[in-house]
């Protein structure tokens, strides 16, 4: 996770991902001329439309059958001689309908900004494209005017400018097209590591254009948000057994493992073992082999697996069957957690005096919804579509919170409550009104892309409380909650297991890496009128929902 801003204390409970940025274009360009593209005029909906569980082997079929014809796709969408696209998933609805995610290459360069989403129906009926960039893409040279050197010095600079230590490149410059910012443009991309200011794993992208030297972009990559646990009680763990140990490792999810990394801040870490398959102790110590946070850390690992396959059918972050893996006890008194993509792994500091982990459940279940985000729609960890990015993550935990029906941490609509990171009990932000934590974005306006994307987050989260649980002063299982509107509306919300699945088809199917709240609310409209029909309650919800919030 990245730094966060909460009462005027830097705290931490975030995560980035993306490629590249700018507003999202739902440009709904036919492959025909004649298809119809216009999800939000759909009439009738089901859950048909619901995003349906397929085995390891009907989506490596699927992905193969749209490798294969990947280049037919990109002639009936007219796109140019140098232009290819390559298929990054497929989702498949219950009703047969497909949605086929590329992204995009010209002569042979990534595009930045080029990814793009194809709706077919079960008939095989092109029904629409949802674009981060229009299509065709020229560009008039591949010839770079700037040397690579100069790039790479930009990059350096920019990442000392963001308080980065031991700062170098990871490598040299690639060339890439720029697509995101307008105009496509031949530019380098340069990616540098080292350490953040806070002592989080550095992997900053920096865009630098090829023909004049001006930075066009810059966003950080790395994501930062029976077992006796610290804040979930006694839960039962996945083990396997070696030989006379036991060890941390859950085989029926995909292989999860939970390793030490003993304050360490690189490297996988050691696999935890134990001889009579007892974790933890319930209590957090300063020891650098304290088995709590390794406890907690896997049962946040293990119910966050159980609720994306319960709730949408997804077997894992990248949904194919395999488990990321979890690092506890990273650096000294390090104040955070973080997903990383480069590792696929999730990441969790002690905190002060290495004795409060970061490992609470609904924690967990942002970090590895961090990667969910980027292996689907790529939301930029910048601007709106990064302030969408945290709030995916902060709506997806809260689900998995939800979802355990923990006696010891009953799920809620607060975001990092039991981690006490503000040191008096109150938690990192709060979706029913996100503006009491000192500095949440209650409502959409034209400067919530600035804010840092933990602030403005704070605009899809209180649509998702709205669309979930509705206005107005309530308590919902002891907790009380009193979320206004920016337009003074009553909202009925349409509950939260709808909202999710809502939320879930609008990531997976209609969003992309340039998604703003513009794109954000047609998304979940076309995910709504999908699911629900276009004349129905949940859609009306959905649009009362973001009106409330302002975006409109």
């Amino acid at each position: 996770m990245s730094p966060v801003h909460a009462r005027q204390k830097r705290t931490k409970l975030a995560i980035a991902t993306a490629v590249v940025a700018g507003a999202l274009i739902t440009t709904g360009v036919a492959l025909n001329a004649n298809a119809d593209t216009s999800h939000e005029s759909t009439t009738a909906g089901s859950l048909s439309a619901a995003p349906t569980r397929l085995s390891a082997g009907a989506r490596t079929t699927l992905i193969q059958q749209a490798r294969a014809g990947a280049d037919d796709t990109a002639r009936e969408m007219d796109l140019g001689a140098k232009e290819k696209l390559v298929v990054k998933d497929v989702v498949k609805d219950a009703d047969g309908t497909l949605h086929t995610r590329y992204e995009r290459t010209y002569g042979g360069l990534p595009v930045l900004g080029g990814d793009l989403i194809v709706h077919t129906a079960r008939s095989g009926k092109a029904e629409g494209v949802t674009e981060s960039t229009k299509a065709p893409i020229e560009v008039a040279s591949l010839t770079p005017k700037v040397a690579t050197g100069k790039a790479e010095s930009q990059a350096l600079t920019a990442a000392k400018a963001a308080g980065s230590e031991k700062t170098a490149a990871d490598t040299a410059p690639r060339k890439v097209i720029w697509a995101a910012g307008g105009k496509p443009v031949l530019a380098y991309e340069t990616v540098v590591g080292g350490l953040q200011d806070d002592g989080t794993p550095n992997e900053l992208h920096v865009v630098t254009d090829a023909n004049t030297g001006k930075k066009l972009f810059e966003h950080q990559a790395v994501e930062t948000g029976s077992g006796k646990t610290q804040y979930s009680g006694t839960v039962t763990l996945g083990t396997a057994k070696s030989g006379s140990k036991y060890q941390l490792k859950d085989t029926s999810r995909g292989g999860h493992q939970t390793t030490n990394l003993a304050r360490k801040t690189s490297g996988k870490g050691t696999l935890f073992t134990d001889a009579d398959d007892v974790w933890g102790t319930g209590t957090a110590s300063s020891s650098p082999t304290d088995q709590t946070a390794a406890a907690d850390a896997a049962y946040g690992a293990q119910v966050t697996w159980d609720f994306y396959k319960s709730t949408f059918g997804r077997s894992g972050i990248k949904n194919d069957g395999k488990a990321a893996y979890s690092r506890v006890h990273y650096g000294s008194n390090y104040v955070n957690a973080f997903w990383d993509d480069g590792c696929f792994c999730m990441t969790y500091g002690d905190g002060e005096g290495d004795n409060h982990p970061l490992t609470a459940l609904d924690v967990a279940g942002h970090e590895m919804s961090h990667g969910v985000t980027s292996n689907t729609a790529g939301l930029e960890y910048s601007g709106e579509s990064g302030g969408l990015n945290e709030a995916t993550s902060d709506i997806f935990g809260t689900g998995v919170e939800f979802y355990a029906k923990n006696a010891t941490d009953k799920g809620d609509y607060l975001i990092g409550e039991k981690i006490d990171i503000n040191g008096d009990g109150s938690p990192l932000r709060y979706m029913d009104k996100p503006s009491k934590d000192g500095g949440s974005a209650d409502y959409w306006s034209a400067g919530v892309g600035d804010k840092d994307v933990h602030l403005s987050s704070g605009v899809a989260n209180h649509f998702f409380y709205l669309l979930s649980e509705g206005s107005g002063a309530k308590t919902i299982d002891g907790v009380k909650y009193d979320s206004p509107t920016s337009n003074g509306s009553k909202v009925t919300g349409i509950g939260r297991d709808k909202a999710l699945k809502v939320w879930y088809k609008a990531l997976t199917e209609y969003m992309t890496s340039t998604t703003d709240y513009k794109g954000a609310r047609k998304a979940t409209l076309s995910a709504a009128s999908a699911l629900y029909g276009a004349s129905s309650t949940e859609y009306k919800t959905v649009a009362a929902a973001w009106a409330a919030v302002n975006v409109n």
